[in-house]
């Protein structure tokens, strides 16, 4: 593999993320809307970005507010504001106090004030008090088997919706009637309004029933004071809020393949609505790069495709990795021994599972790495390890938090 290909992929990478920065996008859209009374409430691994963006515009007119961030993600103190960091994937005890917090500072607005809300991906685990008589050891032991089953997003936070007091529109139900002005960051396909950060001001699309049925299908063992509160139905209608996206996946693609162009590949963007098991992914995009290598097809060499989504992994072993690790590693597995290609797929937050990785750059030597330091490759990926397995052929790529989060991002280079 030349040296140029993995090079061109961090370029083409860097670009795209820096392109999906929520910065400038909160600021645009501020700049259209004329809000006063201001009270800012940001969640989500980007809070920290929209909520200094957001201060930067609107300056005195922001009366108060909170930051709830995932650990590491906070950048320093921001004037005004209240900066909370808590767990993620899974909530925990900071989780609870930053969302209590949050609901104290929104308490007892007029229909004058408006609530500044600022989500970003991440917000399901970060924005979160356990509804009735839920506990919230409870709530992890229900997220942690959610996670680990293969379920999607989708699935998952229709659950976690029904089990929370500020998720699926409840959040903004308890604000009413005070106006609700929601920028989002999108990190989830189709940009779905109910289920980005588990749609905590917006209408909830998913039933009761839903849930029910997600925790059947996935064999998730649940308490019966946790099936009870299950069935409490989430609003269906909130009159006090609109809700504007200013950035999502599509955006990075875009910017991927402009970015490629200008160094000279032939481009595409294959879907921006990846979706299945991981593993799965990283042997359909080896394959498809192993037709780019042999068969000039379907776009002739140099070339970049692109994909984007968000992919699931089903754990089975008892390995250390994130989806974009394991996707990585599969494609490896395709691609040992072809020259000339890099497959990188990367988190555009900057993390990948409970690792310090945001995903994996692998070419057709990444498996030989591992072989020759007397390991099998095939082994790490049934052992859900695909941490380790990037860590010895040194295929890991770690960014630290990027201030930004719009599902992943993966790439195809042929040369």
């Amino acid at each position: 593999m030349s040296r140029s290909l993995r090079q061109d992929a961090l370029t083409i990478v860097e670009e795209s993320i820096r392109y999906v920065l929520p910065d400038n996008a909160v600021k645009e859209k501020l700049k259209e809307l004329n809000l006063s009374r201001v009270v800012l409430v940001a969640i989500g691994k980007a809070a920290w970005r929209m909520a200094k963006a957001a201060k930067e515009v609107l300056k005195e007119k922001i009366e108060k507010g909170i930051v709830i961030t995932k650990y590491g993600h906070s950048e320093g103190d921001i004037d005004g504001l209240e900066i909370y960091e808590a767990g993620h994937p899974v909530p925990d005890e900071n989780t609870i106090r930053a969302t209590e917090r949050a609901l104290e500072i929104v308490k007892d607005l007029s229909e004058e004030d408006t609530v500044l809300f600022l989500i970003s991906g991440g917000g399901s685990s970060l924005f979160e008090k356990p509804k009735g008589s839920v506990t919230l050891k409870q709530l992890q032991n229900i997220t942690d088997q959610l996670l680990k089953s293969g379920a999607n997003i989708g699935q998952i936070n229709a659950v976690r919706k029904h089990l929370s007091e500020v998720k699926g529109g409840r959040f903004a139900q308890k604000i009413f009637p005070a106006r609700v002005v929601c920028l989002i960051l999108s990190d989830v396909l189709s940009n779905r309004l109910d289920v980005i950060a588990s749609g905590p001001a917006h209408p909830d699309l998913s039933t009761s029933e839903d849930a029910l049925k997600v925790l059947e299908k996935y064999n998730v063992q649940v308490d019966e004071n946790v099936l009870k509160e299950l069935k409490d139905e989430t609003p269906k209608i909130l009159s006090n809020v609109e809700s504007y996206i200013v950035a999502d996946l599509k955006l990075a693609c875009e910017k991927a393949v402009e970015v490629a162009e200008r160094l000279g590949y032939n481009t595409a963007i294959l879907t921006t609505s990846l979706e299945c098991e991981a593993r799965e992914a990283g042997f359909f995009v080896g394959s498809i790069a192993k037709e780019l290598v042999l068969h000039d097809r379907p776009l002739k060499k140099p070339c970049a495709l692109v994909l984007g989504g968000e992919t699931v992994v089903r754990v089975k072993g008892k390995g250390k990795g994130g989806r974009n690790q394991e996707l990585a590693l599969a494609a490896a597995l395709k691609i040992a021994d072809l020259y000339d290609v890099v497959v990188c797929s990367i988190g555009t937050d900057g993390t990948d599972g409970p690792t310090d990785a945001a995903g994996g750059i692998v070419d057709g030597k990444t498996v030989q790495r591992i072989k020759d330091a007397g390991f099998d490759p095939e082994e790490f990926l049934e052992n859900n390890d695909s941490y380790n397995a990037l860590k010895i052929s040194k295929d890991l790529l770690i960014t630290g938090p990027t201030g930004t989060n719009v599902n992943d991002l993966i790439l195809i280079l042929a040369g």
